[in-house]
């Protein structure tokens, strides 16, 4: 008894600890199992994390769109020449009465120098350009198809949380009750034990049985603890957050087979429609190394204008001499060490690497739905099993129980029945919960989850 107090007292304290690490004006949310993956959906991180890279890729294609429009910037230079380069020539060029070779020193250019000017590059045909702009209906299905795979896996988790404490709220209801049934046990036992019906023995060993059941229970909430935890991180919300979970479990709901699989497409598993829309993207890098070798073609235009003085009256009505030119180059690739080729050869070698990860992946789906399958018909006849053994363990019970307070039962045979009771509680609900985690295997290798 010593021992239950301690560990009672020590989980009291780390209850206790989590009640005042929680919010203090934290209402209850209440949520259904549907809920729950919708609350997900919205905030749990990892969706967010796919979310946010769906909008990077659409700024990315925006980013490339703004490739085919005109270019256009403005630039202006102002300079000051305190000393002005000289350079000698023969001032007989000028004047043929000047001695041949008489070399002057003369300044080209004048103090103050100013210009701007406004320049507009326009591409007119890059392959390079075409491919991206092909490529974006494929890059934002890649990342489309990326935020469903990760749906998909977050779903499979809420799940599994939101079942893992529904079982577990069940486990400590029914062991809860166990209690009851067994202090009424002792209670009637040790009023037999005082009017010397029954040994002393006889009272220990239910006080022994009750006491194994009590801790069981404290692990049990525990559980429920770590459980509760483990949903509200599992949908994104704060871990001191209070839950009020509204479903309940539905045997039948468990049990029940899922619609046909029979026409199955491999595309209704986001992982590998994900890993299609990769091979996709990779085809148009293909593509786009291979016409690097096409020319390319832009056109630019610039204008400006530009005035030179010897005085800082750039602000007076001076006049300015405007120019303006255009013109189309052409790039034509002839050489280039042949790093086009090895691209080339890079590029193809990422599809065939892809098709063989897809290959890959149609062999796992095939094993991981053999296995799905047999693993959730196996479960739900242990279930139905154990459900009939739990019920059959029961009614044991009950009939020693009646036999021990008519006086023709043993106390021996009531222990015996309480354990095996307490054996086929918990067989009951490890088989219930393999085989809702079964079922949601199950879903997901079909891609119905």
């Amino acid at each position: 008894m010593l021992l239950i107090g301690i560990v009672m007292l020590f989980f009291a304290n780390v209850n206790a600890q989590v009640s005042n690490n929680a919010p203090a004006n934290a209402a209850p949310v209440q949520l259904s199992v549907q809920d729950a993956i919708n609350y997900a959906l919205s905030n749990q991180a990892d969706i967010k994390t796919a979310k946010i890279d769906e909008l990077i890729q659409l700024a990315k294609n925006k980013e490339v769109s703004g490739l085919a429009l005109p270019n256009i910037s403005a630039n202006g230079q102002f300079q000051d020449n305190p000393v002005i380069q000289k350079q000698l020539i023969d001032a007989s060029n000028f004047d043929p009465s000047i001695p041949k070779g008489t070399l002057v020193p003369i300044a080209f250019g004048l103090k103050y120098n100013m210009a701007g000017q406004v320049v507009m590059n326009q591409t007119l045909f890059d392959p390079s350009v075409l491919v991206a702009l092909q490529a974006r209906k494929a890059l934002e299905d890649m990342v489309k198809k990326n935020v469903t795979k990760t749906e998909v896996d977050v779903k499979s988790n809420v799940y599994q949380a939101y079942y893992s404490v529904l079982v577990t709220e069940k486990a400590v209801n029914i062991f809860t009750e166990n209690i009851a049934r067994l202090e009424k046990s002792l209670y009637e036992t040790e009023q037999f034990y005082k009017n010397g019906l029954v040994e002393k023995l006889d009272v220990d060993r239910l006080r022994v049985q009750l006491t194994n059941l009590k801790t069981q229970v404290i692990g049990l909430q525990n559980t429920l603890v770590v459980n509760r935890a483990m949903l509200n991180f599992s949908i994104g919300m704060p871990i001191y957050n209070p839950v009020v979970l509204t479903d309940t479990l539905s045997m039948q709901a468990v049990k029940a087979q899922v619609e046909d699989t029979s026409n199955f497409n491999y595309q209704a598993r986001p992982d590998y429609a994900y890993l299609e829309s990769t091979k996709s993207v990779l085809e148009y890098d293909l593509k786009r190394y291979k016409l690097k070798g096409l020319p390319t073609l832009s056109l630019n235009v610039a204008g400006g204008a530009s005035r030179a003085s010897n005085n800082f009256d750039y602000f007076q009505s001076q006049m300015w001499y405007g120019y303006m030119y255009y013109g189309v180059n052409l790039n034509v690739p002839i050489f280039t060490g042949f790093q086009r080729k090895r691209q080339v050869d890079q590029a193809a070698l990422a599809i065939e690497k892809t098709d063989v990860n897809m290959e890959k992946l149609r062999l796992a789906i095939d094993l991981e739905q053999t296995q799905a399958g047999s693993t959730f018909a196996s479960n739900v006849k242990a279930l139905n099993a154990q459900e009939d053994n739990m019920q059959l363990a029961t009614d044991v019970y009950e009939t020693t129980i009646t036999k021990y307070r008519e006086g023709v039962g043993s106390s021996t045979e009531m222990i015996t029945a309480e354990t095996g009771l307490l054996t086929a509680q918990n067989n009951y609900f490890d088989a219930l919960y393999k085989a809702i985690v079964a079922k949601i295997a199950y879903l997901k290798a079909y891609g119905k989850l």
